[in-house]
Protein backbone atom coordinates (compact mmCIF):
# COMPACT_ATOMS: atom_id res chain seq x y z
CA UNK A 1 0.00 0.00 0.00
CA UNK A 2 2.69 2.60 1.05
CA UNK A 3 4.53 2.07 -2.27
CA UNK A 4 1.21 2.56 -4.06
CA UNK A 5 0.85 5.44 -2.04
CA UNK A 6 5.00 6.64 -2.84
CA UNK A 7 3.89 6.12 -7.19
CA UNK A 8 0.90 8.58 -6.65
CA UNK A 9 3.05 11.33 -4.67
CA UNK A 10 5.60 10.85 -7.17
CA UNK A 11 3.16 11.69 -9.93
CA UNK A 12 1.47 14.26 -8.29
CA UNK A 13 4.64 16.08 -7.74
CA UNK A 14 5.23 16.42 -11.38
CA UNK A 15 2.45 18.93 -10.71
CA UNK A 16 -0.34 20.27 -13.13
CA UNK A 17 2.57 21.20 -15.78
CA UNK A 18 2.98 17.37 -16.67
CA UNK A 19 -0.58 15.97 -15.24
CA UNK A 20 -2.96 18.06 -17.43
CA UNK A 21 -1.11 17.94 -20.51
CA UNK A 22 -1.02 14.21 -20.16
CA UNK A 23 -4.70 14.13 -18.95
CA UNK A 24 -5.69 16.26 -22.04
CA UNK A 25 -3.62 14.10 -24.69
CA UNK A 26 -5.59 10.87 -23.36
CA UNK A 27 -9.12 12.98 -23.35
CA UNK A 28 -8.04 13.89 -27.42
CA UNK A 29 -7.69 10.13 -27.99
CA UNK A 30 -10.69 9.24 -26.47
CA UNK A 31 -12.93 11.76 -28.08
CA UNK A 32 -11.39 10.60 -31.75
CA UNK A 33 -8.40 13.05 -32.22
CA UNK A 34 -6.01 12.32 -34.24
CA UNK A 35 -2.46 11.51 -32.42
CA UNK A 36 -0.38 14.63 -33.66
CA UNK A 37 -3.31 16.90 -32.89
CA UNK A 38 -3.96 15.79 -29.45
CA UNK A 39 -0.27 15.43 -28.75
CA UNK A 40 -0.32 19.51 -29.73
CA UNK A 41 -3.42 20.55 -27.40
CA UNK A 42 -1.54 18.65 -24.48
CA UNK A 43 1.35 20.21 -25.48
CA UNK A 44 0.02 23.85 -25.53
CA UNK A 45 -1.67 23.57 -22.57
CA UNK A 46 1.74 22.74 -20.74
CA UNK A 47 3.61 25.40 -22.10
CA UNK A 48 0.47 27.59 -20.77
CA UNK A 49 0.70 26.33 -17.69
CA UNK A 50 4.06 26.69 -17.16
CA UNK A 51 3.81 29.77 -17.96
CA UNK A 52 0.54 30.43 -15.52
CA UNK A 53 2.89 29.26 -12.70
CA UNK A 54 5.98 31.10 -13.56
CA UNK A 55 3.54 34.41 -13.11
CA UNK A 56 1.99 32.56 -9.81
CA UNK A 57 5.49 32.43 -8.68
CA UNK A 58 6.28 36.36 -9.38
CA UNK A 59 3.74 36.83 -6.99
CA UNK A 60 4.55 34.59 -4.58
CA UNK A 61 7.74 35.67 -3.98
CA UNK A 62 6.84 39.06 -3.82
CA UNK A 63 3.69 38.77 -1.66
CA UNK A 64 5.55 36.38 0.74
CA UNK A 65 8.16 38.94 2.14
CA UNK A 66 5.86 42.00 1.81
CA UNK A 67 3.30 39.95 4.09
CA UNK A 68 6.08 39.54 6.68
CA UNK A 69 7.07 43.20 6.44
CA UNK A 70 3.64 44.00 7.29
CA UNK A 71 3.40 41.54 10.53
CA UNK A 72 6.43 42.83 11.49
CA UNK A 73 5.40 46.65 11.51
CA UNK A 74 2.36 45.78 13.37
CA UNK A 75 4.21 43.41 15.86
CA UNK A 76 1.97 40.57 15.49
CA UNK A 77 2.21 37.31 17.99
CA UNK A 78 -0.47 34.71 16.85
CA UNK A 79 0.63 30.83 17.47
CA UNK A 80 -1.09 29.38 14.57
CA UNK A 81 0.92 29.34 11.24
CA UNK A 82 -0.07 29.28 8.41
CA UNK A 83 1.53 27.28 5.99
CA UNK A 84 -0.25 27.71 2.57
CA UNK A 85 -0.95 25.11 0.12
CA UNK A 86 2.11 23.43 -0.75
CA UNK A 87 2.66 21.95 2.84
CA UNK A 88 -1.58 21.01 3.13
CA UNK A 89 -1.33 19.14 0.51
CA UNK A 90 1.90 17.44 1.09
CA UNK A 91 0.00 16.49 4.75
CA UNK A 92 -2.85 15.30 2.58
CA UNK A 93 -0.97 12.91 0.35
CA UNK A 94 0.83 11.05 3.05
CA UNK A 95 -2.12 10.12 4.83
CA UNK A 96 -3.45 6.42 4.75
CA UNK A 97 -6.67 7.03 2.30
CA UNK A 98 -4.60 8.98 0.00
CA UNK A 99 -3.58 5.69 -2.87
CA UNK A 100 -7.99 5.46 -3.13
CA UNK A 101 -8.47 9.32 -3.80
CA UNK A 102 -7.26 9.46 -7.33
CA UNK A 103 -9.20 6.10 -8.87
CA UNK A 104 -12.35 6.41 -6.43
CA UNK A 105 -12.27 10.08 -7.75
CA UNK A 106 -12.25 9.33 -11.53
CA UNK A 107 -14.94 6.54 -11.17
CA UNK A 108 -17.20 9.01 -9.31
CA UNK A 109 -16.46 12.07 -12.55
CA UNK A 110 -17.31 9.13 -15.04
CA UNK A 111 -20.54 7.61 -13.13
CA UNK A 112 -21.84 11.52 -12.81
CA UNK A 113 -21.27 12.58 -16.67
CA UNK A 114 -23.12 8.98 -17.85
CA UNK A 115 -25.88 9.73 -15.25
CA UNK A 116 -25.80 13.42 -16.48
CA UNK A 117 -26.05 14.80 -12.76
CA UNK A 118 -22.59 16.70 -13.97
CA UNK A 119 -21.41 18.53 -17.27
CA UNK A 120 -18.26 18.71 -16.06
CA UNK A 121 -15.27 16.78 -16.75
CA UNK A 122 -12.39 17.35 -13.92
CA UNK A 123 -9.37 16.89 -15.49
CA UNK A 124 -7.47 18.79 -13.21
CA UNK A 125 -6.40 15.79 -11.07
CA UNK A 126 -3.53 17.49 -9.24
CA UNK A 127 -6.42 19.37 -7.43
CA UNK A 128 -7.75 16.37 -6.01
CA UNK A 129 -5.15 16.79 -3.33
CA UNK A 130 -8.08 18.98 -1.68
CA UNK A 131 -10.91 15.87 -1.54
CA UNK A 132 -7.68 14.02 -0.27
CA UNK A 133 -7.30 16.19 2.69
CA UNK A 134 -10.95 16.42 3.22
CA UNK A 135 -10.69 12.24 3.99
CA UNK A 136 -7.44 12.55 5.20
CA UNK A 137 -9.40 15.14 8.19
CA UNK A 138 -12.81 12.39 8.48
CA UNK A 139 -10.09 9.71 8.71
CA UNK A 140 -8.19 11.69 11.79
CA UNK A 141 -11.10 11.79 13.65
CA UNK A 142 -13.13 8.82 12.85
CA UNK A 143 -10.12 5.98 12.23
CA UNK A 144 -12.24 4.64 9.77
CA UNK A 145 -11.33 4.64 5.56
CA UNK A 146 -14.95 4.47 4.65
CA UNK A 147 -15.78 6.97 6.34
CA UNK A 148 -12.71 9.31 4.90
CA UNK A 149 -14.02 7.92 1.53
CA UNK A 150 -17.59 9.11 1.71
CA UNK A 151 -16.74 12.20 3.04
CA UNK A 152 -14.73 13.16 0.04
CA UNK A 153 -16.77 11.65 -2.75
CA UNK A 154 -19.57 14.38 -1.09
CA UNK A 155 -16.92 17.28 -1.14
CA UNK A 156 -15.91 15.88 -4.93
CA UNK A 157 -19.39 15.97 -5.93
CA UNK A 158 -20.17 19.52 -4.50
CA UNK A 159 -17.00 20.88 -6.19
CA UNK A 160 -18.64 19.51 -9.23
CA UNK A 161 -21.80 20.43 -8.90
CA UNK A 162 -20.80 24.11 -8.12
CA UNK A 163 -18.36 24.24 -11.31
CA UNK A 164 -22.04 23.16 -13.25
CA UNK A 165 -23.26 26.36 -11.58
CA UNK A 166 -20.95 28.58 -12.12
CA UNK A 167 -20.08 27.37 -15.52
CA UNK A 168 -22.14 29.99 -17.31
CA UNK A 169 -20.24 33.17 -15.18
CA UNK A 170 -17.10 31.49 -16.12
CA UNK A 171 -17.56 30.91 -19.36
CA UNK A 172 -19.23 34.59 -19.87
CA UNK A 173 -17.51 37.12 -18.21
CA UNK A 174 -14.22 35.32 -18.22
CA UNK A 175 -14.53 34.55 -21.65
CA UNK A 176 -13.79 30.64 -21.50
CA UNK A 177 -16.30 28.59 -23.73
CA UNK A 178 -16.50 25.35 -22.65
CA UNK A 179 -14.71 25.44 -19.22
CA UNK A 180 -15.67 25.18 -15.99
CA UNK A 181 -13.72 25.27 -12.17
CA UNK A 182 -14.06 22.51 -9.95
CA UNK A 183 -10.78 23.67 -7.79
CA UNK A 184 -11.72 22.47 -3.84
CA UNK A 185 -10.49 25.87 -2.70
CA UNK A 186 -12.78 28.31 -5.24
CA UNK A 187 -15.31 26.44 -4.96
CA UNK A 188 -15.29 26.89 -0.92
CA UNK A 189 -15.84 30.87 -1.73
CA UNK A 190 -18.73 30.38 -3.74
CA UNK A 191 -21.34 31.17 -1.29
CA UNK A 192 -19.79 34.84 -1.75
CA UNK A 193 -22.14 35.14 -5.17
CA UNK A 194 -25.22 35.61 -2.89
CA UNK A 195 -23.15 37.99 -0.78
CA UNK A 196 -22.55 39.89 -4.05
CA UNK A 197 -26.24 39.50 -5.29
CA UNK A 198 -27.09 40.72 -1.57
CA UNK A 199 -24.94 43.91 -2.25
CA UNK A 200 -26.37 44.82 -5.49
CA UNK A 201 -29.92 45.13 -3.73
CA UNK A 202 -28.36 47.74 -0.75
CA UNK A 203 -29.49 51.30 -1.71
CA UNK A 204 -26.10 53.13 -2.12
CA UNK A 205 -23.84 50.18 -2.00
CA UNK A 206 -25.27 48.70 -4.82
CA UNK A 207 -23.80 51.69 -6.79
CA UNK A 208 -20.27 51.59 -5.89
CA UNK A 209 -18.67 50.72 -8.64
CA UNK A 210 -15.20 50.14 -9.92
CA UNK A 211 -14.28 47.81 -12.15
CA UNK A 212 -10.90 48.01 -15.24
CA UNK A 213 -12.70 49.66 -17.57
CA UNK A 214 -14.39 52.54 -15.62
CA UNK A 215 -11.30 53.07 -13.73
CA UNK A 216 -9.47 53.30 -17.18
CA UNK A 217 -12.52 55.53 -18.42
CA UNK A 218 -11.46 57.51 -15.64
CA UNK A 219 -7.95 57.73 -15.66
CA UNK A 220 -7.23 57.06 -19.19
CA UNK A 221 -3.63 55.48 -19.77
CA UNK A 222 -3.02 55.14 -15.86
CA UNK A 223 -6.06 52.61 -15.49
CA UNK A 224 -4.83 50.51 -17.45
CA UNK A 225 -3.88 47.27 -16.00
CA UNK A 226 -0.40 47.62 -16.22
CA UNK A 227 -0.67 51.01 -14.19
CA UNK A 228 -2.93 49.32 -11.43
CA UNK A 229 -0.77 47.09 -10.48
CA UNK A 230 2.31 48.87 -10.64
CA UNK A 231 0.11 51.27 -7.98
CA UNK A 232 -0.83 48.24 -5.55
CA UNK A 233 2.01 46.63 -5.14
CA UNK A 234 4.13 49.51 -4.73
CA UNK A 235 1.30 50.42 -2.17
CA UNK A 236 1.62 46.59 -0.67
CA UNK A 237 5.31 47.50 -0.49
CA UNK A 238 4.82 50.84 1.40
CA UNK A 239 3.05 48.87 4.08
CA UNK A 240 5.45 46.64 4.79
CA UNK A 241 8.26 49.28 5.15
CA UNK A 242 10.28 48.49 2.35
CA UNK A 243 12.51 50.88 0.95
CA UNK A 244 12.21 53.01 -2.18
CA UNK A 245 14.01 50.30 -4.45
CA UNK A 246 11.64 47.36 -3.21
CA UNK A 247 8.55 48.95 -3.76
CA UNK A 248 9.60 50.08 -7.37
CA UNK A 249 10.32 46.08 -7.25
CA UNK A 250 7.18 44.77 -6.05
CA UNK A 251 5.45 47.38 -8.27
CA UNK A 252 6.87 46.47 -11.20
CA UNK A 253 6.60 42.28 -10.47
CA UNK A 254 2.98 43.10 -9.76
CA UNK A 255 2.54 44.94 -13.39
CA UNK A 256 4.13 42.20 -14.59
CA UNK A 257 1.49 39.98 -13.52
CA UNK A 258 -1.34 41.89 -14.72
CA UNK A 259 -0.04 42.00 -18.17
CA UNK A 260 1.48 38.57 -18.52
CA UNK A 261 -1.23 36.39 -16.85
CA UNK A 262 -4.15 36.94 -19.64
CA UNK A 263 -1.26 36.04 -22.32
CA UNK A 264 -0.85 32.70 -20.55
CA UNK A 265 -4.27 31.90 -20.61
CA UNK A 266 -5.13 32.90 -24.49
CA UNK A 267 -2.32 30.25 -24.94
CA UNK A 268 -3.76 27.74 -22.85
CA UNK A 269 -7.28 28.34 -24.61
CA UNK A 270 -5.64 27.89 -27.66
CA UNK A 271 -4.55 24.30 -26.71
CA UNK A 272 -8.11 23.58 -24.75
CA UNK A 273 -10.84 24.49 -27.87
CA UNK A 274 -10.04 21.21 -29.74
CA UNK A 275 -10.27 18.77 -27.24
CA UNK A 276 -12.92 20.83 -26.02
CA UNK A 277 -15.17 20.75 -29.06
CA UNK A 278 -14.10 16.71 -29.35
CA UNK A 279 -15.31 16.26 -26.26
CA UNK A 280 -18.60 17.92 -26.88
CA UNK A 281 -19.29 15.96 -30.49
CA UNK A 282 -18.04 12.68 -29.38
CA UNK A 283 -20.47 13.18 -26.52
CA UNK A 284 -23.42 14.71 -27.77
CA UNK A 285 -23.18 11.56 -29.98
CA UNK A 286 -23.52 8.62 -27.92
CA UNK A 287 -25.09 10.39 -25.10
CA UNK A 288 -26.89 13.31 -26.40
CA UNK A 289 -24.90 15.63 -23.55
CA UNK A 290 -23.92 18.10 -25.75
CA UNK A 291 -22.90 21.04 -22.82
CA UNK A 292 -20.22 18.71 -21.58
CA UNK A 293 -17.12 21.38 -20.03
CA UNK A 294 -13.71 20.93 -19.69
CA UNK A 295 -13.20 21.31 -15.91
CA UNK A 296 -9.38 23.20 -15.32
CA UNK A 297 -7.62 24.62 -12.28
CA UNK A 298 -8.88 27.80 -10.96
CA UNK A 299 -5.26 29.37 -11.96
CA UNK A 300 -6.92 30.14 -15.23
CA UNK A 301 -9.25 32.51 -14.08
CA UNK A 302 -6.72 34.62 -12.82
CA UNK A 303 -6.29 36.40 -16.17
CA UNK A 304 -8.56 39.36 -15.28
CA UNK A 305 -7.17 42.19 -13.58
CA UNK A 306 -9.80 42.43 -11.18
CA UNK A 307 -9.13 39.27 -10.02
CA UNK A 308 -5.80 40.27 -9.30
CA UNK A 309 -6.68 43.85 -8.00
CA UNK A 310 -9.37 42.48 -5.46
CA UNK A 311 -6.13 39.87 -4.38
CA UNK A 312 -3.78 42.32 -3.90
CA UNK A 313 -6.33 44.89 -1.83
CA UNK A 314 -7.19 42.28 0.16
CA UNK A 315 -3.48 41.13 0.80
CA UNK A 316 -3.39 43.74 3.96
CA UNK A 317 -6.60 43.72 4.86
CA UNK A 318 -6.20 40.13 5.77
CA UNK A 319 -3.21 40.59 7.95
CA UNK A 320 -5.28 43.36 9.70
CA UNK A 321 -8.15 41.08 10.20
CA UNK A 322 -5.97 38.32 11.84
CA UNK A 323 -4.98 41.55 14.36
CA UNK A 324 -8.05 42.84 14.90
CA UNK A 325 -10.36 39.88 15.27
CA UNK A 326 -10.92 38.74 18.39
CA UNK A 327 -10.57 33.97 18.69
CA UNK A 328 -8.74 34.51 15.63
CA UNK A 329 -5.12 32.66 16.59
CA UNK A 330 -4.13 32.23 12.77
CA UNK A 331 -1.02 34.32 11.22
CA UNK A 332 -1.75 34.64 7.53
CA UNK A 333 1.45 34.05 5.25
CA UNK A 334 1.70 30.96 3.45
CA UNK A 335 -1.75 31.28 1.55
CA UNK A 336 -1.69 34.83 0.98
CA UNK A 337 -0.75 34.00 -2.76
CA UNK A 338 -3.74 32.09 -2.93
CA UNK A 339 -5.92 34.58 -2.17
CA UNK A 340 -6.63 35.29 -6.23
CA UNK A 341 -8.00 31.86 -6.34
CA UNK A 342 -10.50 32.02 -3.67
CA UNK A 343 -12.12 35.15 -4.65
CA UNK A 344 -12.56 34.73 -8.56
CA UNK A 345 -15.74 33.34 -8.69
CA UNK A 346 -16.68 36.49 -6.47
CA UNK A 347 -15.24 38.55 -8.64
CA UNK A 348 -16.81 36.82 -11.62
CA UNK A 349 -20.31 37.25 -9.77
CA UNK A 350 -19.75 41.03 -9.26
CA UNK A 351 -18.59 41.27 -12.61
CA UNK A 352 -15.58 42.82 -12.21
CA UNK A 353 -16.67 45.14 -9.60
CA UNK A 354 -13.64 45.78 -7.13
CA UNK A 355 -15.56 47.41 -4.42
CA UNK A 356 -18.12 44.78 -3.97
CA UNK A 357 -15.95 41.83 -4.44
CA UNK A 358 -13.02 43.11 -1.55
CA UNK A 359 -16.20 43.79 0.88
CA UNK A 360 -17.77 40.23 -0.02
CA UNK A 361 -14.18 39.22 0.64
CA UNK A 362 -12.96 40.34 3.31
CA UNK A 363 -16.36 38.90 4.98
CA UNK A 364 -15.46 35.49 3.80
CA UNK A 365 -11.70 35.46 4.52
CA UNK A 366 -13.24 36.27 7.98
CA UNK A 367 -14.66 33.41 8.54
CA UNK A 368 -11.93 31.37 7.04
CA UNK A 369 -9.16 32.72 9.56
CA UNK A 370 -11.85 31.69 12.28
CA UNK A 371 -12.58 27.95 10.62
CA UNK A 372 -8.64 27.35 10.28
CA UNK A 373 -8.36 28.61 13.60
CA UNK A 374 -10.68 26.13 14.97
CA UNK A 375 -9.35 22.99 13.44
CA UNK A 376 -5.70 24.01 14.16
CA UNK A 377 -4.95 20.99 16.73
CA UNK A 378 -6.26 18.39 14.28
CA UNK A 379 -4.32 20.12 11.35
CA UNK A 380 -1.27 20.23 13.58
CA UNK A 381 -1.83 16.34 14.71
CA UNK A 382 -2.06 15.20 11.00
CA UNK A 383 1.20 17.36 9.37
CA UNK A 384 2.95 15.40 12.92
CA UNK A 385 1.78 11.96 12.08
CA UNK A 386 3.10 12.47 8.46
CA UNK A 387 6.37 13.86 9.48
CA UNK A 388 6.11 17.37 8.58
CA UNK A 389 8.43 19.55 9.93
CA UNK A 390 6.95 22.56 12.20
CA UNK A 391 7.86 25.74 11.34
CA UNK A 392 10.54 26.87 13.62
CA UNK A 393 8.61 28.93 16.87
CA UNK A 394 5.28 28.08 15.86
CA UNK A 395 3.03 26.10 18.59
CA UNK A 396 0.37 24.81 16.03
CA UNK A 397 -0.14 25.13 11.84
CA UNK A 398 -3.28 25.85 9.49
CA UNK A 399 -4.20 26.92 6.13
CA UNK A 400 -6.57 29.79 4.47
CA UNK A 401 -6.95 27.72 2.08
CA UNK A 402 -7.97 23.92 3.10
CA UNK A 403 -7.87 24.69 6.26
CA UNK A 404 -10.06 27.85 6.33
CA UNK A 405 -12.00 25.67 3.80
CA UNK A 406 -15.66 26.39 4.61
CA UNK A 407 -17.55 23.84 2.09
CA UNK A 408 -14.60 21.39 3.85
CA UNK A 409 -15.73 22.58 7.12
CA UNK A 410 -19.27 22.12 7.05
CA UNK A 411 -18.91 18.37 5.94
CA UNK A 412 -16.35 17.57 8.12
CA UNK A 413 -18.10 19.10 11.10
CA UNK A 414 -21.03 16.43 10.08
CA UNK A 415 -18.90 13.80 10.50
CA UNK A 416 -17.18 14.64 13.72
CA UNK A 417 -20.83 14.75 15.18
CA UNK A 418 -20.46 11.15 14.79
CA UNK A 419 -17.17 10.36 16.43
Amino acid sequence: MQSFVDMVQSFLDLGATVILPVAIFIIGLIFGQKPSKAFRSGLTIGVAFVGIFLVVDLLVNNLGPAAQGMVDRLGVSLNVIDVGWPATSTIAWASIVAAFIIPLGLVVNVVMLLTKTTKCMNVDIWNYWHYTFMAAMIYAVSGSIIQGLVGAVIFQIICLKVADWTAPMVQDFYDMPGVSVATGSTISYAPGIWLVQLLQKIPGIRKLNADPDSIQKRFGIFGESIFIGLALGAIIGILAGFGVGEVIEIGMAMAAVMVLMPRMVKILMEGLMPVSESAREWLNKRFGQSEITIGLDAAVLLGHPSVISTALILVPITVVLAVILPGNALLPFGDLATIPFVVAFIVGAARGNIVHSVIVGTILIAVSLYIATDVAPLFTDMAQNANFEMPEGSAQISSIDQGGNIVNYLIFKIFDLFN
